[in-house]
């Protein structure tokens, strides 16, 4: 079978694939490890680009059918003494506003009234969109209360379900996938707003969904001391997870195939949510398999009766290999010296009777051995 004939079939679940995915988890550990570094670097520097609703402030935006430059919207915003709000030029064709929240004092009437005669946009298109500190402080600590109880409640059922070695690794896996999404929304500059909490928290379902199923056929496959003892508790749990690693990447790609269509054809807060899912869905995935189970192997190993088994196993093996040397050792030596004596019979003409006792080409044959038959005896 081909090459491409063998990859279709094992994507099509028709063949098992053997990747050494265990045996290299140094490797996904190193490439993890260094993303989560990049990714908490950017979270202190330069940061979230977090939208007003966890900031506060007041957002506008409207049409510049006028064409006025920045220059002359930040001149306008002075004269109210707002000349440190962000200007951002939107499609081209619309003006957003970023500026502190007018509050209980007003005067967003004359600010909106001076910004739409300098760019020509009628006053009723004029979008205003103001959040207080308050209510953004408040958002912020329901956010971050709402993602410490999701954490909670997944660890505490993977460890009802399962055990709590699993709950540490599948918390590990999340971590990962939060920490890794936040810092691509950092080098790429997108605002978090509050469907990107939506996002990530439906992410974890997601992800806790593919890392119960791979926990699952682990659990079953390991459940016997005897194929742990023989196989070694490594080997056990990386044919768990080729044995399901093809349903994990069809089901993340099924999962992958909707939003992308969210994130190409929707609109503005859809394409948020959209690409919060995306990233998320792509490293849910990928935690699941490199993240999840690995820890998982390095929690179990250092547990004495699964060291002893290893051990064993080792020890096993080590003497097996060794065996195995001994006897090719003892067949090279015997291929050896019959090499040796055929040459020195070869230099002396003569011939070598081999371990069977045949001759070589030239030997004679033995002459067979009268033997006189016995003597009948005579019938009285």
């Amino acid at each position: 079978m081909s090459d491409l004939g063998h990859a279709v079939a094992i994507f099509r679940g028709q063949r098992q694939p053997r990747f050494r995915i265990i045996e290299r988890k140094n490797l996904w550990f190193a490439l993890s490890g260094t993303l989560i570094v990049l990714s908490i670097v950017g979270l202190f520097w330069p940061g979230l680009n977090l939208s007003i609703d966890f900031e506060g402030g007041a957002l506008i935006t409207m049409d510049n059918p006028k064409g006025a430059s920045i220059e002359q919207l930040d001149a306008t915003l002075a004269q109210f003494n707002r000349g440190d709000a962000e200007i951002q030029e939107v499609g081209g064709e619309q003006i957003s506003i970023r500026t502190d929240s007018f509050g209980s004092e007003g005067g967003a009437s004359e600010v909106i009234d001076a910004l739409a005669e300098e760019t020509g946009a009628p006053v009723s298109e004029v979008t205003l969109e103001d959040v207080g500190p308050t209510w953004g402080a408040e958002i912020s600590r329901k956010a971050l209360t709402g993602l410490v109880v999701v954490l909670a409640a997944i660890m505490l059922y993977i460890t009802l379900r399962f055990e709590l070695k699993m709950a540490l690794g599948a918390i590990a896996a999340l971590f990962h996938d939060v920490v890794i999404t936040a810092g691509i929304y950092v080098l790429l500059g997108r605002e978090v707003t509050p469907e990107t909490v939506i996002a990530v928290l439906t992410i974890f379902g997601f992800s806790l969904y593919d890392t119960v199923v791979i926990y699952d056929r682990i659990q079953e496959n390991t459940a016997s001391l005897a194929v742990v003892g023989k196989e070694g508790y490594a080997a056990v749990v990386n044919r768990s997870m080729n044995e399901v690693l093809m349903r994990s990447v069809n089901t993340s790609l099924v999962v992958l195939l909707p939003i992308l269509s969210l994130l190409l054809f929707g609109g503005e807060t859809l394409k948020d949510f959209a690409f919060a899912m995306f990233v998320g869905t792509l490293t849910g995935a990928y935690s699941s398999i490199f993240i999840a189970a690995p820890i998982l192997v390095v929690l179990k190993e250092r547990e004495p009766r699964y060291r002893q088994l290893q051990e064993r196993t080792q020890t096993r093996r080590t003497a097996m290999a060794s065996a195995q040397a001994r006897k090719e050792a003892i067949v090279d030596e015997a291929e050896a010296q019959q090499a040796t004596a055929a040459a020195a019979a070869s230099a002396s003409g003569s011939t070598v009777v081999g371990p069977g006792g045949s001759g070589g080409p030239g030997s004679k044959p033995r002459p067979k051995s009268k033997r006189k038959p016995p003597s009948k005896r005579k019938r009285r």
